[in-house]
């Protein structure tokens, strides 16, 4: 795996905007580009690139990728040589993002990306989840047919192709990312996700930490080592987490009472409730939702 990991936040999930291929003669190299605005994904599928961003240096062979970031200097090191076949896909993200030097610095950064989250893509009130993507890497045979795929929809009618280009290219990330998180090959990811997973399907009933040593057949404290390297929060604290983001749509969408809305999120006594609540979000339940439905200045 490449030393460089590019981590997205979703949602909205990085979207397309255009895409291209080039030639590069022996002797050409690429040209220099400052701040494109835009991610670049360059995958060559003939010859060898030799490409740099800022003060970093790569040689991309063939079936293989790298993503250039959208506010570097992107440049050629040197000629090519030997014919080289590019392709290459512009897109682009709405929120917070960024590159780390490893997946363990992403996971340790992924909390402080998510608040950063929140506030730039004003999603306050809805689940956030992270995609890993190597800066550089080696496409599978898999990804390659997802850029076959995904370039044979140039023979759409326009109506057609943006449409189903930009689910062709969700697939191809998808794919890329799925392929690099069994790379890391690491139990405590998995895990983790399968705690998370647990929680969020059974968060209105009673989880403990005995609960979850018997499920999972793990010391308790094992699964919150998983669960802070991971999520950065314990089982216990991304359970009191969830049922709080789950109340805040309760809260927002129903005209329930809080004893009922507490009840329905697991918490079952109101007290309790509204102590987390208060606790976590600096205001009480009742507090949250007068905010956000008070009525506007009229001017």
């Amino acid at each position: 795996m490449s030393e460089l990991i590019m981590h997205f936040v979703t949602p909205p999930i990085p979207y397309f905007i255009d895409s291209g291929k080039h030639i590069f003669l022996p002797g050409e190299r690429h040209v220099s580009r400052y701040s494109i605005n835009v991610f670049d994904i360059i995958i060559v599928t003939k010859g060898k690139l030799f490409i740099g961003e800022n003060n970093k240096e790569w040689i991309i062979h063939k079936d293989e990728a790298i993503i250039l970031r959208p506010d570097a200097y992107h440049y050629g090191t040197t000629i090519c040589e030997e014919e080289t076949e590019i392709t290459w896909i512009h897109f682009q993200t709405f929120g917070a993002w960024d590159e780390m030097k490893s997946i363990n610095d992403c996971l340790e950064n992924q909390m402080a990306l998510f608040e950063k989250h929140k506030q730039k893509a004003y999603l306050h009130h809805c689940e956030l989840s992270s995609i890993f993507i190597p800066k550089k890497l080696k496409l599978s045979s898999k990804s390659m047919n997802d850029l076959t795929e995904f370039y044979s929809l140039d023979n759409d009618p326009r109506s057609l192709r943006n449409w189903r280009k930009q689910t062709a290219f969700q697939t191809f990330m998808q794919n890329i990312n799925h392929d690099s998180a069994i790379a890391t090959n690491s139990t405590a990811i998995h895990l983790a996700e399968k705690i998370e997973l647990f929680i969020r399907q059974n968060y209105t009933s009673k989880i403990t930490n005995p609960v979850l040593k018997a499920q999972f057949n793990y010391h308790p404290n094992y699964l919150a080592k998983c669960m802070l390297k991971v999520y950065g929060l314990t089982p216990i604290d991304y359970l009191l987490q969830y049922r709080i983001e789950q109340a805040k749509k309760l809260l927002l969408q129903t005209d329930w009472s809080i004893a009922r809305i507490a009840d329905e999120v697991g918490f079952g006594n109101p007290a309790y409730f509204s102590s987390v609540f208060t606790n976590k979000q600096g205001t009480s339940p009742a507090g949250f939702r007068k905010k956000e439905f008070r009525k506007p200045e009229i001017i």
